[in-house]
């Protein structure tokens, strides 16, 4: 059975906008990543840490300190149309935690992220999709 979170239905594969084929990597993640996505498309192309030729990153964090710190650096190590998603533990799973998502915002925003979705990553874990403001992508050479 496809693995859902929240009450969409929606197999968390398609809401994280996986494909076959991409390049991700995945920071601290509470479990391995293919349990919370087993039903991915195929291959998943798993990197060890970030680069500019991933196409998305799912950081998994629980302290706003950490946050900042990832926030930053993969700023400036990822392509300007990559994907971050930030998990963050719901205040309903108890796990200790200085995050929400006013606080990824307050973080990521000043850095030209900007989000544009959020989701149920699985009962524990929310996540906000966060894109680099269109504004501040760099603009293709005229032909």
């Amino acid at each position: 059975m496809p693995s859902t979170a929240g009450y969409s239905g929606t197999p968390l594969w398609k809401k994280l906008g996986l494909a076959a084929g991409q390049r991700i990597c995945v920071i601290d993640a509470p479990q391995p990543y293919g349990t919370l996505v087993p039903d991915a498309p195929q291959p998943l192309l798993l990197q060890p840490r970030p680069d500019a030729m991933l196409a998305l990153v799912h950081l998994f964090v629980e302290q706003r300190s950490v946050l900042a710190r990832h926030l930053a650096a993969l700023r400036k190590t990822l392509a300007p149309d990559a994907v971050l998603w930030v998990s963050w533990p719901k205040k309903a799973s108890k796990r200790p935690t200085d995050i929400t998502e006013d606080v990824i915002r307050e973080l990521a925003l000043p850095l030209g992220w900007v989000d544009i979705k959020v989701c149920a990553v699985d009962a524990t874990w929310s996540g906000l999709k966060l894109v680099v403001r269109v504004s501040e992508r760099p603009r293709p050479a005229p032909r």
